[in-house]
């Protein structure tokens, strides 16, 4: 490719894909004026980041669909080592999800998804889930990234695993009524699950029933999670005054617990604001697919994949934040701080950009 087909190509993927560039670092935008209201350093770190991760997201845009696809089997590959390989990475708060080259830390589930979603859509394609063999084979295929990430143990990722691949399933596919009766038989056998749980996961459950249960304990990061949103109102403290994170009341304010920070600083105004963008995001993914725009399968089932995939982890994370749901340590998409979680989305939007070409 010469050098002007190069600049013309980057143009043209710039000019159709910018509304998506614009919701992306506008979402970033709310993350880096919250860092920066706590942390220069944080601030400064994460704008690097969101640069590296767009720089990123530009350059693999210019790679060609096919072969893309081509390297699709090959991506499911690389994911499940970056899992094993997490496994060997140091012990944080109980958890091996991190690997470090040299003084830079990776969350290895983040970097892996938009490789998993690539691979479950080339996959489905090939082999529609339709009849119970091919079933049984995407199971297959799908239990072992989720085990190796529940084991770490992370439940809020695997729960986002799981999400999007059944969705992916039902996109390509896979029979409502056989979906029914699935969940019919996990809401069973549910209950045999609880065994399974590490003793600060049923912990969690327990007080987010009851979050008075043990407020200085296990119920801790709830109630401060809560009083941090409650306390922002209508139109919140104002952009550094949010005194549960100012004063280190609100666990992980940066990353799990950044949306309490946001709430309690710009309040329900900037709650819904910042929903609004990513109901934006999703209107990209989702509306060409609807208008019939979108042909082929795989980049038709990646971007379900995708949109579910954002829908679960931001429900999570805000549900988590407001106490609608159990605690479980989860990312905000391209807001909370961290360069694994906002490279992954990059090249998931990458791999979109490519698919939709093809």
């Amino acid at each position: 490719m010469g050098r002007n087909t190069l600049i013309g190509t980057v143009i043209q993927s710039l000019r159709k894909n910018v509304v998506d560039i614009v919701l992306l670092l506008t979402l970033a935008s709310f993350g880096l004026f919250i860092l920066l209201t706590i942390s220069g350093n944080l601030a400064t770190q994460q704008l690097l980041y969101v640069l590296g991760s767009m720089g990123i997201l530009l350059v693999l845009s210019l790679f060609d669909a096919s072969l893309l696809i081509w390297l699709a089997p090959f991506g499911y590959l690389v994911g499940v080592f970056l899992l094993l390989l997490s496994y060997f990475g140091p012990l944080i708060r109980g958890a091996k999800r991190w690997i470090f080259i040299g003084s830079v830390q990776f969350q290895t589930s983040e970097l892996a998804k938009p490789l998993f979603l690539l691979a479950y859509a080339w996959l489905i394609a090939r082999l529609p889930p339709k009849t119970l063999r091919n079933v049984a084979i995407h199971a297959t295929v799908f239990i072992l990234p989720f085990v190796l990430v529940f084991k770490q143990p992370d439940l809020g990722t695997s729960l986002v695993y799981a999400a999007s691949w059944l969705a992916m399933m039902i996109a390509g596919g896979f029979p409502i009524r056989w979906f029914i009766v699935v969940v019919f038989i996990g809401s069973v056998f549910t209950p045999f699950l609880w065994g399974r749980l590490h003793d600060y996961q049923q912990a969690r459950i327990q007080t987010f029933l009851n979050p008075a249960l043990d407020p200085k304990g296990a119920g801790y990061n709830a109630v401060q999670s809560m009083i941090a949103v409650g306390s922002g109102e209508y139109f919140g403290r104002g952009l550094g005054r949010g005194t549960q994170s100012h004063l280190r009341f609100l666990p992980e304010y940066h990353t799990d617990f950044i949306f309490a920070t946001l709430v309690e600083e710009l309040g329900l105004v900037g709650g819904l604001m910042l929903l609004l963008v990513y109901a934006g995001l999703i209107v990209r993914i989702i509306a060409p697919l609807i208008r019939g725009f979108v042909d082929g399968v795989i980049p038709f089932v990646y971007s379900i994949g995708l949109a579910s995939m954002i829908v679960a982890q931001v429900f999570i994370n805000m549900g988590m934040n407001m106490g609608i749901i159990p605690i479980t340590g989860i990312t905000l998409p391209f807001v909370s701080y961290g360069g694994s979680s906002i490279v992954s989305i990059a090249v998931a939007f990458s791999f979109l950009w490519v698919l939709r070409r093809s």
